[in-house]
This record gives C-alpha cells, structure tokens and sequence, in this order.
C-alpha cells in the first residue's frame, strides 16, 4: 500500500524548511487571532458552549494536516455547518444539557465516518450531483436564517424557531423584553465590524501603514470589537442590568470524550449526518481547488474526503462537533502566506494555548458581540445575483435555486439541502432525458455537417442525417425512439435514416434495445438504418450484441463516407437552409 497517498504529510514534509516553517507560523498567528472570537461564536450559533468551538478548531485542524491536500484549506467550525447541527440535534435534545452535547458528538462522528467511507471507496464523484445553483441558493437561505437567528442575541432576548416564519415570530412575541443596553453593544459592534471589513485597510493605507500592517489589523478587528465590549461590560457592570455574557469557560484542553452509540441515537442522525457531510465537503473541495489553482497545485477530492472524515472523529472524541473546510478562514491562512498545512497545525497549538490561558478574559464577554461576528460573516455568503444569472441564463436552474432559497427559509436547513439535492438529480435526470438530437446536412465544398435550422446546407429528401448528442442511457432511449418514429411518417418518401454517434460515449442494454425496436420498425418499413462516427468502447459494446448482425443498413466510420454511400444510391441532393 502506498502511505503517501493516505498520509499527504509524507510528501510535503520530506521538502519542509525554514522559508515555509517562517510563512506557516506567520499565517498561523494571525488565523488565530481570527479563530478566538470566530470559534466561540459559531458553537453559539450551534447552540453549543463556547469552548467546544474552541475545542472543534484543535484535534480537527492536526488530523486535517496529516491527512488532507490542500496546503492553505483551514478546517474547523463553520456557520453553515453549525446551523444545520443546531436544527439536526435540536430534534433529539434539548438544548444546554448533556444529552445536546452527546448528541453533537455522535453527529461529528457519523460524519466522519461516512466522510472516510467515501474517501476509501472513492466516491467524492457524488457531490457533483449537488449542483452549484442549488448549493448557491441554499447558502444564501442558510446565510439569511442564520442573520435572522442572532437578532435575538442582538436585541437581548429568548427565541427559538428553525424556519425565517417562526424566527421572526418569536423575536415580534418576545419584542418587549428587549435589553436596550444589548442592542447599543449589538449594533455598534455590527457597525464596527462592517466597518473593518470594507473601510479599516483603506483607512490604514492612507495613514500610511505597510500593506502587511493594514491586513493584520483587519484580520485582527473581531479581536478589537471583542476586547472593547467586554472591558465595557466588566467596568460598568453591564451583565447586572441584564447585558447576557458567556460566563465561565473551562481552562483546559479539549477533554477526552465519547460519542453517543445507541442506536436510537444513531438512527435519529444518521441522514442529517450525511447531509452535513455532502454539504461540507462541497464547501470545503471548492475553496480548496480555488486556492490550489492559484499555485498550480492540486488536490485529491478522495483523499480531501479522508481528511475531513479523520478531522470529524477528532472532532467528536475531543469535545466538538461537526466541521469543514472554511472560506473565510481559509482564504486568510492563504493571503498570510502558509506554505504547507503545518500552518493549521501551529493555529491549532496556538487555540490551546488560549484555551489554557485566556478562556478567563472571555467571562465578560457579551453574546451580542458574538452574535455581531456571525451576523457580519454570514451575510457576505448571501447573493441574490445567483437569481437574476440563473433566470437569464436558464430557467431550470432558476426554479432549482427559487425552490431550494424557499424551502430552506419555509421549512429549515434539512428539508432545504435535502430538496436540494433532489432538485439536482432529477434535474441532471430531466436534461439527460431529453438529449439534443440534431437533424444535420453537408456543408457545401466540405465534408462536415451541421444543423439544417442553423446552417445553409445541402440534404436529401430520402436520407435523414440525426447527430445524437449524448450518450443513450435507459432514460433517454425511448425519446430517441419516438423522435426517429416521429421523423419517419407514414407517407413519406425516406429511404435511408443515419444516426451520427460522434458524441455518443456509452450504449447501456435499455438504450441497445431501443435501437434493436428502431432497426425492426425501419425494416418492416422498407427504411434503411445506418450508424456513422461510432466511437470504439461503444462499437465494441455493439459487436457483443446482435444489433449489428441484423442492422437494416452499415456502420460507417465517417458521417461523409455514409452520406456519399447512401446519396450515391438515393440520388442527387438539393440545397436546403
């Protein structure tokens, strides 16, 4: 067996020197001041302690390292994924006791384990069937419940509710309890933080700061934002005029801990699990080939699914739950200059360290200014453009991103990747149902052929040339069937039918069938049957058959070489547009 193939940690570290150990501390400094207040709000958001997205952004990162291709992909909590384990064990649990936190364990772990179970068997082929549409308008549905979700945090009030109708249900309800001194910490963090985001490095650079000075101290804003408000609740004791804070927080390391088995368990969060899985490991593969491109580099989609699959496990026997790669993380790590992913490695020492030893600052800690960090993070996931490009472009994928956007804000985040998913396959199932079958002729002076309805080209009154323009499966083997028969009218005076397979791939036996009902029909027909251009695997699969024993007709190798053979017989052409 070849290690490095499941080990990519023996290839890129056999090259590891000092020039790339200088850029991994680097970018792993600065992700980690990133991590701190980002980590802590997500498990918010998951509806988790704040330590366990300390926690979920240690072990995770290290197994990732060893494991995964990416050089700059950072691997930890991210707001999609922690909103759909929030709606996943909000089902079996009630949230803030043990039985959440287990539950969020065996959620990582049944993850993880479906995650290496693709990656073993190779099958990271199956997230191409989650179109990037759907994906987009389910991000953009994700990115709004969970804005939505974090104003009760903002305006110092309890709601609860998976879907954006019970949402704001519960904040217009529980409207009257709103804490004003909350909502004046909330807004002026959120403000602060879209400040950072878009006005801070300009700002910088205009005082004259170095272009690595600037960035920095955008990285470094949610840790401004974090210190200002909790100094501001700790010297004028805000958490005693209602200000909800974090509180205690454990100061150790991720503790040892152990997923829930119990089969009712297991069963109630099997499918959200997979769910989870398919939805982060397109994230993650994406953002990882995206920053990959950028060196030339590669990544392996099977191994990245090793990678993550290990990461969950970590994740679920030290305390966390559910992770994948992050975009915003992981594009910081990349503009910070790592190298290799010993870079997530040190970030992840660096998490210890603050989980040893700064957990204590964090007790003043608003959930307002947590609630701003996601709030800022996820609306920048939100695109309604995908809207206005899809209907422009193609109305089948623009009913697949309306339908998902609705669904996941109508009735949650399960039922919206679910459809989403659904919505693809049968989509991919529609299209390739109804494959693009042209009629063609012969250009005049040369030997290629082109649609009769697009081109000036010659054809033949007794010859029907039909270029088939994919591969003939079970689900579109009828269509071609009928078009042929539709083609072919009583009456008519068609005396050759040749079927263009330049673009045919595969033959499957519910597709060689339909061909054999052709040949019968054309022959009590009187009509020739002629196949040009066959590619070799697929006429290979054909001489295994009987098709071409009774073949009405011959299998030529050029479309030209059949119309001369054909016309020679039926007569002369006459030009058509």
């Amino acid at each position: 067996m070849n290690l490095r193939r499941y080990l990519p940690i023996l290839d890129w570290g056999r090259t590891y020197d000092r020039g790339a150990f200088s850029n991994d501390m680097v970018a792993a400094v600065i992700v980690t001041i990133m991590l701190i207040p980002q980590s802590l709000a997500y498990a918010l958001l998951a509806g988790l302690p704040p330590e366990a997205g300390i926690y979920a952004s240690i072990a995770p990162i290290i197994l990732y390292a060893i494991f995964g291709t990416s050089r700059a992909l950072a691997v930890g909590p991210v707001a999609v994924v922690s909103l759909l384990t929030a709606s996943a064990i909000g089902q079996v649990a009630e949230q803030g006791t043990a039985g959440y936190a287990v539950a969020a364990l065996t959620l990582a772990f049944l993850s993880g384990g479906f995650l290496m179970l693709l990656g073993v068997l190779r099958l990271g082929f199956l997230a191409n069937f989650l179109s990037h549409p759907v994906i987009a308008g389910f991000i953009t549905a994700s990115g709004i419940l969970i804005a939505a979700s974090q104003f009760k945090h903002i305006l110092g009030i309890s709601a609860q509710g998976h879907t954006l109708p019970e949402i704001l249900m519960q904040l217009w309800e529980n409207l009257g309890q709103t804490n004003w001194i909350t909502v004046v910490l909330g807004v002026l963090a959120t403000g602060f933080l879209f400040w950072v985001r878009k006005g801070l490095k300009p700002l910088m650079r205009r005082l004259g700061a170095t272009p690595t000075v600037a960035d920095f101290a955008t990285k470094a804003g949610p840790v401004a934002a974090v210190v200002v408000t909790t100094l501001s609740v700790w010297l004028f004791g805000l958490d005693e005029r209602g200000v909800k804070i974090v509180g205690s927080v454990p100061q150790s390391l991720p503790p040892l801990t152990m997923p829930g088995l119990s089969p009712d368990l297991i069963q109630a969060l099997l499918i959200p699990a997979i769910l989870i899985s398919v939805i982060g490991f397109v994230e993650s593969v994406s953002v990882a080939q995206t920053l990959a491109a950028k060196k030339r580099q590669r990544i392996d989609p099977d191994q990245e699914l090793i990678g993550l699959g290990a990461a969950n496990i970590g994740a679920a026997f030290t305390g966390g739950y559910p992770v994948t790669g992050g975009f915003s993380r992981s594009v910081v790590n990349y503009d910070a200059g790592a190298a290799t992913p010993a870079a997530g490695a040190y970030t992840a020492v660096g998490l210890a360290i603050a989980a040893m030893a700064l957990t204590p600052l964090v007790y003043f800690l608003p959930n307002a200014t947590l609630a701003a960090t996601i709030i800022v993070a996820v609306l920048s996931l939100v695109d309604f453009s995908i809207l206005k490009k899809t209907w422009d472009y193609s109305a089948s994928d623009f009913v697949a991103v309306t339908v998902t956007i609705l669904l996941t804000l109508l009735m949650g985040v399960e039922i919206g990747v679910a459809s989403g998913v659904v919505i693809s396959v049968l989509l991919h199932l529609y299209k390739t149902s109804r494959p693009h079958v042209a009629e063609v002729g012969l250009v005049p002076g040369t030997q290629h052929f082109r649609n009769i309805h697009r081109h000036d080209v010659e054809t033949d009154p007794k010859v029907v040339t039909l270029r088939v323009d994919e591969s003939l499966y079970f689900i579109n083997a009828r269509f071609l069937e009928e078009l042929v028969q539709s083609r072919v009218t009583e009456g008519c005076e068609i005396e050759h039918v040749i079927l263009m397979f330049s673009a045919v791939n595969e033959v499957d036996f519910s597709a060689l069938e339909s061909l054999e009902a052709i040949n019968l029909r054309l022959s009590d027909m009187g009509v020739g049957l002629h196949l040009s251009e066959v590619k070799g695997p697929v006429l290979d699969r054909l001489r295994q058959s009987h098709l071409l024993d009774v073949l009405n007709g011959q299998v030529f190798l050029s479309q030209y070489d059949a119309w001369r053979s054909v016309t020679d017989t039926s007569g002369q052409t006459a030009p058509t547009s």
